[in-house]
């Protein structure tokens, strides 16, 4: 397995890989998520796109976009989502895939990262549930952060427009 950077020639592809991985009884069969993706690359937000390139077919996808808490809040990135096809999921894929996304962003010298899903998944990687930091409507439980430096960053994350979620006023 490789993980690189993805290329203009494994856009369709990767589109393949999040609507496959989401489609398993989840409403919407993975066109949320393909539209997230999609929406983010349009719109030049895709900060970090890898690719799990196993024998030149894409096994996975990960993205990361910018995220920005309202107090301090320069340097972040929500990761999300994170993509790996049916036939590759119980082998490390998505594992090496975060693994890697998160190592660019610490080699950029981001603050941090946030993502919103399983407590007990994205742990392993050091994520936890952090009450300085908020996203409007998620269980508090399942938004998460990854601290990389000692920055005060905190209060309400907003994220890219694709996502859904929106700054209060």
């Amino acid at each position: 397995m490789w993980i690189r950077e993805e290329g203009p020639d494994d856009i369709d592809a990767i589109g393949e890989v999040v609507r496959a991985a989401f489609a398993g009884g989840v409403p919407g069969d993975g066109r949320l998520e393909t539209r997230i993706v999609d929406s983010l690359r349009a719109d030049r937000a895709l900060a970090v796109s890898l690719v799990a390139d196993i024998d030149g077919r894409i096994a996975g996808h990960i993205a990361f976009s910018p995220a920005r808490p309202s107090r301090d809040g320069d340097g972040w990135y929500v990761l999300g989502p994170v993509s790996v096809d049916p036939a590759h999921q119980g082998h490390g894929v998505g594992s090496a895939l975060v693994r890697a996304g998160l190592r660019l962003l610490q080699e950029q010298e981001a603050n941090g990262c946030v993502v919103l899903g399983d407590p007990a998944w994205y742990g392993r990687f050091g994520f936890r549930a952090e009450p300085a930091l908020t996203l409007p409507g998620a269980p508090a439980e399942a938004f998460q952060a990854l601290r990389f430096t000692d920055a005060a960053s905190a209060g309400v994350v907003v994220l890219h427009p694709a996502f859904g979620h929106h700054e209060k006023d």
